[in-house]
């Protein structure tokens, strides 16, 4: 492929440097902009500034994000030089700014949901695509595994990730009696249900009201294409108080059952009971080794990605791990259940299957190595790329 530039917009995002390596395996030469990776308080009129500069100096074939950047649209817009981003989280309420409907974006979104929401208001420009595993890089991680490390990190069922304390508005925010009570049946209802969510629907004016009366930094949104409110309300806020519901509530369940569960977070985990807890790991050095050592990778997709798969499964994949996940959409899509992943459809199945493949070791190596190949062969960051890059030079996407 003949080279040429392209702007790299950067806030920290642990898959970056992922598409940046990507991006230089196929020759395309890559020019940063870092500051927001040492200022996470950087204003959009500064980001406006940087990317203009950077434009300017470069002449690039478009500028790329992970996740979606208004300001970053705008300025591409008016430069009419295209911007291309990849979302990886839900959810994001971003992308209901007017800068989604420029005509020089290219918006890819993981999670099929989320593509259905937001695509009508660009339709000719933003597209599904899941998301990728930097399998090369992995390899490289798990073929050093020491000795040491299997002592560290060898595990019956693991998870690595947030409890959701820390990211939760509703964790020790007083509500009025109707409104947490309210809340507190969503929750319980949601808890039963994988597959759909169902928050957002069943929300009602008096919650939406007092949610943004208290949390107004939460709703403030101008030049909306749509109505942000009761998406804010269900996902952004309802949807983290679950996630930490579900996640300390699953985990507890397990310890409960006798099964052997290692969590490594950063989060409070006071509320945790037999679970063996330890400190947060390095991304790209230890969480690779734990993915590979653990005989299960547990996954808890929080609700506002509603159909996708998040990030986490395609990298206990790409590590040759094996991963039990809740039920979700795109599983069937992208994999085959039993044979290259295995998933949960509530809590009871969860610890049923645990056991089984605890107990059957030889089927669940097969479908770790199996998941391992359908990664590496099909979804990798490169894959991703190629896609990307026939949509914006015109021919068929995936």
């Amino acid at each position: 492929m003949a080279s040429f530039t392209i702007l790299f917009y950067r806030y920290n995002s642990i898959c970056e440097e992922d598409y940046i390596s990507a991006f230089r395996g196929l020759n395309i030469e890559v020019t940063e902009i870092t500051e927001e990776m040492y200022d996470k308080d950087i204003a959009p009129s500064k980001r406006v500034e940087l990317v203009h500069k950077a434009i300017e100096a470069h002449q690039p074939l478009f500028v790329f994000s992970v996740n979606f950047f208004p300001a970053v649209a705008d300025i591409c817009s008016i430069h009419k030089v295209l911007y291309l981003c990849q979302t990886v989280d839900a959810p994001l309420p971003v992308l209901y700014s007017n800068s989604i409907t420029h005509p020089t974006n290219r918006i890819f979104l993981f999670d099929r949901a989320q593509y259905n929401r937001f695509s009508k208001y660009n339709p000719e420009n933003i597209f599904h695509l899941p998301l990728a595993s930097a399998v090369e890089r992995y390899d490289k991680v798990t073929d050093g595994i020491t000795p040491k490390d299997r002592k560290k990190f060898s595990g019956d069922i693991s998870f690595v990730g947030s409890l959701y304390a820390e990211k939760d508005p509703l964790y020790k925010l007083k509500l009025s009696e109707y409104v947490q009570g309210f809340i507190n049946g969503l929750i319980a209802m949601q808890k039963n249900i994988y597959g759909v969510n169902l928050l957002e629907s069943a929300l009602n004016d008096v919650c939406i009201s007092e949610l943004k009366e208290k949390l107004p930094e939460y709703f403030a949104f101008d030049n909306a294409v749509g109505e942000t409110d009761p998406y804010i309300a269900a996902q952004s806020v309802i949807g983290m108080e679950l996630a930490r519901q579900e996640r300390i509530e699953t985990l507890n369940a397990l310890a409960k059952e006798g099964l052997k569960v290692t969590l490594y977070t950063r989060s409070d985990t006071s509320e945790l009971k037999g679970v063996q807890v330890r400190g947060g790991v390095e991304t790209h050095t230890e969480m690779p080794k734990i993915f590979r050592l653990s005989k299960i990778n547990l996954n808890m997709t929080i609700r506002p990605i509603e159909t996708g798969l998040p990030l986490r499964i395609f990298d206990i994949m790409g590590c040759r791990g094996f991963v039990l996940t809740n039920y979700q959409e795109e599983i069937a899509d992208l994999f085959v259940p039993g044979e290259e992943i295995e998933f949960y459809s509530d809590r009871e199945e969860l610890i049923e299957k645990c056991r089984y493949y605890l107990a059957h070791d030889d089927i669940r190596e097969k479908i770790a190595e199996n998941g391992y190949r359908k990664v590496r062969e099909n979804y990798t960051y490169t894959h991703r790329i190629m896609t990307m890059l026939r949509a914006v030079l015109g021919s068929s996407g995936d």
